[in-house]
């Protein structure tokens, strides 16, 4: 490289230094006074209500930039405190102290105020701060891409479902850097060639020392017994930043003043400069963009990772809260057959009552309609208690608290019912299962991480190599300063001052006679090849055994071909879980059809076994068994279509296609707020809504559920 341009790169950094150095400057003074109280720190921005704004997806993998703000990267970023306040939705959903749920309804509440998902949301930023981290240089620590089952009620997942408990409730997800499990055991995923900083560093040292001694030979430069002063300043700027190739690029500039009454000091003040720029460039280990990228490439892959992570938790979100409402469905329904089924009993049990009075009856025809009575009471209780506890898992799901003593004590009363269509749909077994494999979360988690471990390889790989670093560089010394009147030289005659001493007009070559401190003297010889110090050279590292380095290598490729054995068997269980969800709703179907039949025979019977009572051909005992049968073929049909529901629920989980097939927007809950209602099928509102508090005082044979 020609001098001229070494000499303008030079100044060019030298400046940039100098520039740094402000900034560092600005921002130490800025630091101070807000230590110091001087300096308020700023208001928190205030919050708009998610009602009346869509709310704004952070991004925490931007930085904050030095302009406008010179001292922004050194400030705290302020996270908001969690919002543990219901959404209005559940207000407009209140009415005379109910909670009318729709199913569609359910969701949106789960969406924007259930705290798995809100738990789940985090992880999208923390996602973010670890590729921030990335881009720097530094190692990621690795995101949790697990997902929280907390909310009880409504179990979960297919064949081989499984909830684990690593921090925030999550259980173990694919990535992350030393995701290991079993103590001490850590994965290899990130290990390789060290990286340094890719951002710049700007280090300084700014000192000012004052020494005084008493000297006891003159050999120190004063005579014995007279104090000996030094005073030393010094400004020391130095600049370092690694590069993404592996280069390393390093330019230090010191600076001192230093006084002396010396006798032997030549100069006083004397002006000492010297900088030197270093590139360091790494031509085996740790060369080119695989080894030194590779925790960007990472991070990168774990952000998408954690948007997988998170649909992944919306699916599993979503499938609890539906399988809470079906399950909220039918201890509803049960209550309200159960309620019909005693006031039947309580009918009955007063008109035989009254028939006995006449003598038309034997009295144990009363004491079998009481034992009934007393027998429906109790499945009465069973069926309220259990339709209170569905109420409580449905509202605990859907709300982020139940301080407000309305809400808590609120009845949740479903509006959707079962819709089911009258030719099932059929599609061919291979098409679920391609389905699948293309959109299940789990699959595509794993095949992220697969490519996550291919570029830990290639990194891994590198560290086999020896290190050989080729290095180059240039620098250059600065003297000046004034003549020190106690020097001895200066007290000399001028013919003994040729015998190694320099007279007040040759003293640091470029010093004015006037005695006055040149500070461009001295820059200058920096630059201008007064004192050069430049060269080029080569460091060799070689490790003779090599033996931790081959102990990673392998071991990396082994977790590597581990996780695609893990591939193929999560696509044979995902295979299997599609066939055994057909195969479920395929049975349940046969169910209701079998359930609804069994109800017409229920309902015929009686009707028939209360004519027979009329025309005193029955008596009481066989009404009530043959109500009882009504009423246990009323709830086992309502058990079927739930589970009916239930299966297609598993089915479309299955397939991966669960949010599309509900019209779910993974926008709207990763922002905590549904601006678009979910649509799910096979659902239709209910016809009418009785209160199921208390049983009817009188009740008709029961209409079969909707």
């Amino acid at each position: 490289m020609p001098f001229a341009r070494v000499t303008m790169h030079i100044r060019r950094t030298t400046a940039a230094i100098l520039f740094a150095t402000l900034i560092v400057m600005g921002t130490l003074a800025g630091l101070t006074r807000r230590a110091l109280g001087q300096e308020a720190p700023a208001a928190p921005t205030p919050q708009n209500s998610p009602e009346t704004r869509p709310v704004p997806i952070l991004n925490y993998s931007k930085a904050v930039s030095h302009f406008p703000d010179p001292i922004g990267p050194y400030k705290s970023r302020h996270v908001a405190e969690p919002d543990l306040g219901n959404t209005s939705l559940i207000d407009r959903l209140m009415r005379d102290g109910r909670l009318y749920l729709s199913l569609n309804d359910a969701i949106a509440l789960a969406l924007e105020n259930n705290l798995d998902i809100a738990i789940a949301r985090y992880t999208l930023n923390i996602a973010d701060t670890d590729l921030l981290r990335a881009k720097a240089g530094a190692p990621i620590l690795g995101t949790p891409l697990g997902t929280v089952l907390n909310t009880p009620g409504g179990g979960v997942g297919g064949i081989g479902a499984n909830s684990g408990a690593s921090t925030g409730g999550t259980s173990i997800g694919a990535g992350g850097i030393g995701a290991g499990t079993n103590g001490l055991v850590s994965s290899t995923l990130g290990l390789g060639p060290l990286i340094n900083s890719f951002d710049p560093v700007i280090t300084g040292t700014l000192q000012e020392d004052h020494y005084k001694q008493l000297a006891t030979s003159i050999f120190q430069g004063v005579d014995p017994g007279t104090e000996l002063a030094q005073n030393t300043g010094t400004v020391n700027v130095a600049y370092n930043q690694a590069f993404q190739w592996g280069t390393n690029l390093s330019v230090g500039f010191n600076n001192s003043r230093a006084t002396s009454n010396s006798f032997l000091s030549s100069l006083s003040p004397q002006l000492n400069s010297n900088f030197r720029a270093t590139l360091t460039q790494p031509i085996l280990q740790g060369f080119g963009l695989a080894a030194n990228t590779r925790f960007i490439r990472i991070a990168r892959n774990n952000r998408e990772l954690s948007d997988v992570g998170f649909r992944l938790q919306i699916i599993e979100s979503v499938d609890q809260i539906e399988n809470i409402y079906w399950d909220l469905v039918y201890a509803y329904e049960n209550a309200r057959v159960q309620n019909e089924s005693i006031a039947f009993a309580q009918k009955t049990l007063s008109d035989t009552k009254k028939q006995v009075e006449i003598g038309s009856l034997a009295p144990i025809e009363t004491v079998r309609a009481q034992s009934t009575v007393a027998q429906d009471q109790q499945l009465v209780t069973a069926a309220q208690t259990n339709l209170q506890l569905e109420q409580l898992l449905m509202k605990n799901a859907l709300t982020r608290t139940l301080k407000d003593p309305i809400l808590a004590n609120a009845e949740v009363i479903p509006t959707s019912t079962m819709d089911v269509p009258a030719q099932e749909p059929v599609v061919p077994t291979e098409d679920l299962i391609n389905d699948a494999l293309r959109h299940r979360a789990e699959l595509v988690e794993s095949r992220i991480d697969l490519n996550s471990r291919e570029l830990s390889n290639k990194a891994v790989r590198s560290a086999l190599l020896p290190t050989v670093n080729l290095f180059a560089y240039y620098g250059g010394a600065g003297l000046g300063g004034v003549q020190n009147p106690a020097n001895l030289c200066s007290n000399l005659p001028a013919d003994l001052q040729a015998f190694g001493c320099a007279g007040p007009d040759q003293a640091a070559g470029q010093l004015p006679v006037n005695g006055t401190t040149s500070l461009n003297g001295t820059f200058n010889q920096l630059v201008n090849s007064t004192s050069p110090d430049k060269g080029a050279g080569l460091s060799l590292n070689i490790p003779l055994r090599n033996r931790a380095a081959q102990a990673v290598q392998i071991r990396s490729e082994l977790e590597y071909r581990q996780a695609q054995v893990r591939l193929q068997q999560i696509e044979n269980q995902v295979g299997i879980e599609i066939r055994n969800a057909q195969y479920t709703v395929q049975q349940n179907r046969s169910s209701v059809d079998a359930a609804r039949a069994a109800l017409d025979l229920a309902r015929e019977s009686l009707d028939a076994e209360q004519k027979k009572y009329q025309f005193g051909t029955s008596t009481t005992t066989l009404v009530l068994q043959y109500q009882s049968g009504l009423a246990t073929a009323q709830s086992t049909l309502v058990n079927a279509l739930v589970a009916y529901e239930k299966s297609r629920v598993e089915l479309d989980r299955a397939t991966g296609l669960l949010l599309d097939h509900d019209g779910i927007s993974i926008d709207d809950a990763a922002r905590g707020q549904v601006t678009r209602m979910p649509n799910v099928p096979y659902i239709a509102p209910r016809k009418d809504l009785p209160s199921v508090a208390q049983p009817a005082p009188q009740a008709s044979v029961p209409q079969q559920p909707q």
